[in-house]
């Protein structure tokens, strides 16, 4: 077994050992004591898939999940679902908790994503401007088993690739090549002095490299530079922003994008001030100098994603000038998914819960992010749009599809590289395809499961016990 090599005598401690020899000795223990996890939780176990006989309807699972959001946007929540199986699995990942839930855990937990699926992952800008490509949803973040986060992310190849019109193999190969590449990095980052590990980072070009396609590498490098260009706010000031009685405002774009009238207004911007002096108190000093340098202007609710359809969402604009914008997205924070089965967060804000959870497994975050709370509950804030690029799956070919998968794996290996301890998960998945294959099996297994889950919502839909609004 290859250890770590380098570093130099340490003066002091660890009784006159090198640090190297130090570190290789807590690498082998801890890969020692994954590996030994197997005798009780074989890596072939995670094949398994069937529902258990006391599975609850999906269908009422997904109406739980919808409790305390707002009423009148549900429909629009469940038309994105309706559209197909991957739009339904993007919103159901309060279903798959319950599910992973009754599956083999190894015992090993991470700060898991939560909502892990092939969408959830892209590009976008560095406190530096640099663009790098990463995790960048942690609505459901939590520390749980490493293995949910895998399996949410593989089996979202199989329904991805299936969506497409992909043969059984291609999807099965796009599945393979994620959770292969996770246990190849995860072996790499094991084998990693720690602070390497933290400083890690994907960067834009180390994306665009993962795919043989040329045309695509061409094209998403027009898109970077695209993005670079305009990652700055003025870009987005005159597409989001209106005159009224010669100040900007943030354009109305119903049902997306709307702001409240008559009193309501009045209360919802009472609220809006309030919680952002709550939001102010949460950054860190030199974060809350730059805020103060803009003064609030407008705030406007949001409808977003697919999943989030329904939270309580806010678009805020700021200005330091009159050319000088800032857009803030203010996000509900509800309990994790996974809290029922993986215990309760350690943090009674549950926008601080997103906050800590997205710092710990991403390898660089929005400058503007923090939390705050309202008598509506808890919500967190980031930049909005900050030089993003999302991944086109829909027009993806099989072999490119792989070639995205194993970016993704890649990408959560560091990120529960970075959160957890790489050495104890890389002992436990070893260097064998085993548990690649296992992943696999079960990405496609619970593919299957998706698609009946969606079958009944759309029954549920035609027998008018679930309204849908259909939107662009």
């Amino acid at each position: 077994m290859s250890t770590r090599g380098g570093g130099s005598q340490a003066a002091g401690g660890h009784g006159g050992r090198s640090a190297s020899a130090y570190e290789s000795d807590r690498f082998e223990r801890q890969y020692a004591a994954g590996k030994a996890l197997r005798a009780k939780v074989p890596r072939e176990s995670h094949a398994a898939w069937a529902p258990a006989p006391a599975r609850p309807d999906p269908v009422r699972m997904l109406e739980q999940s919808s409790e305390g959001r707002v009423p009148e946007l549900l429909p629009i929540r469940y038309g994105r679902m309706v559209r197909t199986p991957f739009a339904f699995y993007r919103g159901a990942a309060a279903i798959m908790a319950h599910d992973l839930s009754t599956t083999p855990a190894s015992g090993i937990r991470v700060q898991c994503a939560g909502d892990c699926h092939l969408v959830n992952f892209g590009g976008f800008a560095t406190p530096e401007r640099k663009l790098i490509f990463d995790i960048n949803d942690f609505d459901e973040t939590l520390p749980a088993p490493w293995e949910w986060d895998l399996k949410r992310l593989a089996a979202s190849f199989v329904i991805a690739a299936r969506d497409n019109g992909f043969k059984h193999r291609q999807a099965r190969a796009a599945a393979l090549a994620c959770a292969a590449s996770y246990r190849k990095r995860m072996a790499r980052y094991a084998a990693s002095p720690i602070l390497k590990v933290w400083y890690a980072t994907i960067s834009a070009e180390d994306a665009i490299s993962a795919t043989s396609d040329v045309a695509l590498q061409t094209a998403e490098r027009k898109r970077v530079r695209q993005a670079v260009a305009r990652s700055v706010p003025e870009d987005d000031f005159p597409k989001l922003t209106e005159e009224r009685g010669g100040n900007p405002v943030i354009k109305d774009n119903a049902p997306l994008i709307f702001h409240p009238h008559g009193e309501e207004a009045r209360t919802f911007r009472s609220r809006a001030e309030g919680a952002f002096a709550g939001y102010r108190a949460s950054l860190a000093d030199d974060r809350r100098a730059l805020l103060d340098r803009y003064h609030l202007v407008d705030v406007a609710m949001k409808v977003v994603g697919v999943g989030s359809v329904g939270t309580r969402c806010g678009v805020l604009l700021l200005m330091a000038g009159r050319d000088d914008p800032l857009f803030l997205q203010v996000k509900e924070a509800r309990a994790s998914v996974l809290e029922p089965y993986a215990g309760k967060s350690g943090y009674e804000n549950r926008g601080e819960r997103v906050v800590a959870g997205q710092r710990l497994m991403q390898s660089a975050s929005d400058i503007f992010l923090g939390w705050t709370e309202t008598e509506f509950g808890h919500f967190y804030v980031r930049q909005l749009r900050d030089a993003k690029i999302k991944p086109l799956v829909a027009t993806y070919s099989p072999s490119v599809l792989a070639e995205y998968g194993t970016l993704c794996g890649w990408a959560l290996a560091r990120a529960h590289a970075k959160a957890g301890d790489a050495a104890l998960i890389a002992g436990y998945v070893g260097r064998s395809d085993v548990l690649d294959e296992a992943i696999t099996d079960f990405a496609v297994a619970y593919a299957d499961q998706n698609a009946s889950d969606h079958a009944a919502f759309k029954a549920a839909v035609r027998a008018g016990r679930i309204e849908v609004r259909l939107d662009s």
